[in-house]
């Protein structure tokens, strides 16, 4: 069988891949064409776009770029039609995968979408989108559920993938010595920075990170360098100042900190499932952010907030945020706690993410669906 896959982002193409491998576990004959990254490319198939082009976020950014993302639409359209799928597999970056469900759907493709959007966020309506041009959800929280309930729609759990890659990677695990030694980093305890995987982000949010490196003699900083961007690209920001970019390796980096200061998005589950306490920061335009504050109508923008339904980790958006991020670390290491109360509520998140098979799930019921 033949898959089309859409993925745009880098914990799109962690997941992606994840999953074409159960496809072709599942499907001896599986074969691909995607828009996504190094990682799924690894599993074989023709790359259409690098998600490297495709990785806007925010107003701004994207009519700054509108000319890239008209291309990559009509790129994924002329692929899409060459190719002839028998299924499209939209994997999350809603505002590009929407419209290319119903462009599928008009073109009488079979459409599955894994990891459904975060429309219970803001965009509600969209939910009618999907309904119509979806024919197979995969949520990877349980609340998804309910949430689509209200729209006369059903939705799978699947689990979620980010334990499936998890557990992928615990044989890679590393310990504090043999990380150090790995890296030639000192014996003195380590902060990571983790800035985000889209330049708009690094941008923003890593002279900020910078800025608190002053604060904690004592400590050693590591950046977590996002796959897809040249080392240079971090050089402007971190030349002149202690600290380390360390590239394809951020759970050993997260998991042997003390603490860190995490891009709101993915990274901030995955740093609860590897137990390191942290501060959640996010930066965006005037304009972006004027107008989530208008239209985003939930209490948390955390994925650990929000799975945990209260304030398990310190969020921080937009402004002062040298100063704030420098003053939730200090507690963090200085408050035991403070610390713990943070690692107890970890570990109730972490039951709820499923067992690591989300991607095997999800592939048993795309192949079957599409071999009917």
């Amino acid at each position: 069988m033949k898959y089309f896959l859409i993925a745009g982002e880098a914990s799109g193409d962690l997941h992606a891949s994840n999953l074409m491998r159960q496809l072709k576990a599942q499907d001896a004959d599986a074969d691909f064409m995607f828009l996504g990254g190094d990682l799924m490319q690894a599993q074989g198939g023709r790359m259409v776009v690098h998600y490297r082009e495709m990785a806007y976020m925010g107003v701004v950014e994207v009519v700054a770029n509108a000319g890239k993302v008209r291309r990559n639409f009509k790129l994924c359209k002329e692929a899409m039609l060459e190719y002839k799928p028998d299924a499209v597999i939209l994997v999350d970056y809603p505002g590009f995968n929407l419209r290319m469900a119903r462009f599928a759907k008009e073109h009488g493709l079979s459409t599955f979408y894994y990891i459904s959007p975060k429309i219970w966020a803001w965009k509600k309506r969209r939910a009618y989108t999907i309904k119509k041009y979806v024919d197979n959800m995969f949520a990877i929280f349980p609340f998804e559920i309910d949430f689509y309930k209200q729209f006369d729609y059903h939705v799978e759990y699947v689990g979620n993938p980010l334990m499936d890659a998890m557990k992928e990677f615990e044989p890679q695990l590393l310990d504090g010595k043999a990380f150090r030694e790995k890296y030639s980093l000192a014996d003195s305890p380590i902060i990571a920075l983790v800035p985000g995987s889209r330049r708009n982000e690094i941008d923003k949010l890593l002279p900020e990170m910078m800025a608190i490196i002053p604060q904690f003699e004592g400590y050693q900083f590591v950046v977590c360098g996002a796959p897809g961007i040249d080392s240079d690209y971090y050089d402007k920001y971190t030349s002149g100042g202690d600290v380390r970019v360390i590239f394809n390796d951020t759970y050993n980096i997260v998991r042997n900190s003390v603490a860190a200061a995490v891009t709101s998005g993915t990274a901030t589950l995955e740093t609860a499932c590897l137990g390191t306490p942290q501060v959640v920061c996010y930066k965006m335009s005037g304009l972006t952010y004027a107008l989530a504050e208008m239209f985003v109508k939930i209490k948390y923008f955390s994925l650990v907030n929000i799975i945990a339904g209260r304030e398990v980790v310190k969020e921080l958006l937009q402004s002062h945020l040298s100063k704030d991020i420098a003053a939730e670390l200090r507690r963090i290491l200085d408050d035991a706690d403070y610390r713990q109360k943070m690692l107890d509520s970890y570990a109730e998140i972490r039951a709820t993410l499923g067992d690591g098979l989300a991607s095997e799930n999800t592939a048993k019921v795309i192949v079957e669906a599409v071999k009917r």
